[in-house]
């Protein structure tokens, strides 16, 4: 029991938070009655409603009678009444057959998850993809572009691949450059990003490099892609799909929640911070401290390979979501990302 909440107003605010999540309008005292068997009279279910609003766990909008749950009540109901639904065989079948998730590398599979995470969900699907920083160098290639110009596709072993493109003082030929990546393929493959790093410098500093024209490249090349962090890549899959609840209809807010879709460096840090705990987490409106986003909810869960924790995966909807059918959605994609990337670790 939470301050002062009994059988009775736990039953109330229960039937408010479950009709409000269908209808997504304000519930009164009469439809309570109406729906649910609480056994007691409307002015009765008005008075215990009176009660949970000086409580802080409903609201009152001003153009109605009925009441709205606040983020406390929402946070109460997912803690001590939702009863969350496990998934069916079929239904995890189904997510499985309808995204082929087998043989896809991880940035492929992480992003192939959002957009089933979305596709199921019906609302936005976010996804931490692995930090290339945790990963093992598998190899690095470099293309000439204009102006002096160089593409680098550098490679982990899990499929995931930065693109950059970097400027020399000096310019050098196609074949210069198959030397320099053949040299670093063959020494740096298999060992982790950060011990790369290490390697380089290490080998900046023997004096063959002083020595060797071609090693002097490689390692020019190869110190100026890894100088800086790799960012992270974050997938935000069915945007689109908030528009279609009544939650949104505020156009400045949607503005501002897209705003924080397309600069993502907010949800990283939130995604990046769900990242430090086992299972589902739910963030539910301010919780998140994501203020653009204050409006939503957002479940997460953590997806791993053999190493442990990598990303992060979940879904952004209204403080209204049908928490009894996502929150077992998010954990299983998990689970399934999760099984994959183990198995290829093997």
């Amino acid at each position: 029991m939470s301050e002062g909440l009994n059988d009775r107003s736990q039953a109330i605010l229960e039937a408010i938070i479950e009709d409000y999540i269908e209808s997504a309008e304000p519930v009164g005292s009469r439809a309570i009655t109406r729906r649910h068997p609480v056994g007691l009279s409307p002015a009765s279910v008005r008075n215990v409603m009176s009660d949970l609003e000086d409580l802080g766990y409903l609201q009152s909008p001003h153009t109605s009678a009925g009441r709205v749950p606040t983020e406390k009540g929402f946070r109460f109901y997912i803690d001590s009444l939702l009863q969350v639904r496990k998934l069916s065989n079929r239904e995890q079948q189904q997510l499985e057959h309808q995204f082929q998730f087998d043989g896809l590398h991880a940035e492929d599979l992480v992003r192939e998850a959002g957009k089933a995470l979305s596709s199921i969900s019906h609302y936005t699907g976010v996804v931490l993809a692995p930090r290339f920083e945790t990963s093992v160098f598998k190899q690095i290639e470099f293309l000439p572009l204009s102006g002096g110009r160089i593409l680098v596709i550098l490679v982990a072993d899990s499929g995931l691949v930065q693109n950059r493109v970097i400027e020399l003082d000096e310019s050098l030929s196609q074949r210069e450059l198959e030397q320099a990546a053949n040299y670093l393929n063959n020494r740096l493959a298999g060992l982790p990003i950060q011990q790369v790093r290490e390697e380089l410098l290490s080998e900046m500093a023997q004096e063959k490099a002083l020595y060797d024209e071609m090693l002097q490249k490689a390692l020019l090349l190869s110190k100026t892609v890894l100088q800086d962090e790799a960012k992270d890549h974050i997938f935000i899959e069915g945007a689109s799909n908030l528009l279609e609840h009544p939650d949104f209809v505020d156009v400045e807010k949607m503005k501002q929640i897209f705003r924080t879709f397309e600069a993502k460096g907010r949800l990283v840090k939130l995604l990046d911070q769900s990242q430090q705990a086992d299972g589902v987490q739910i963030f539910i409106g301010s919780e998140s401290s994501c203020s653009e986003i204050s409006g939503c909810s957002l479940i997460t869960a953590p997806y791993t390979d053999q190493k442990g924790i990598i990303g992060t995966l979940g879904v952004i909807g209204p403080m209204r979501m049908d928490y009894s059918s996502v929150i077992p959605v998010v954990d299983y994609t998990a689970k399934v990302v999760s099984r994959i990337l183990e198995l290829e670790d093997h």
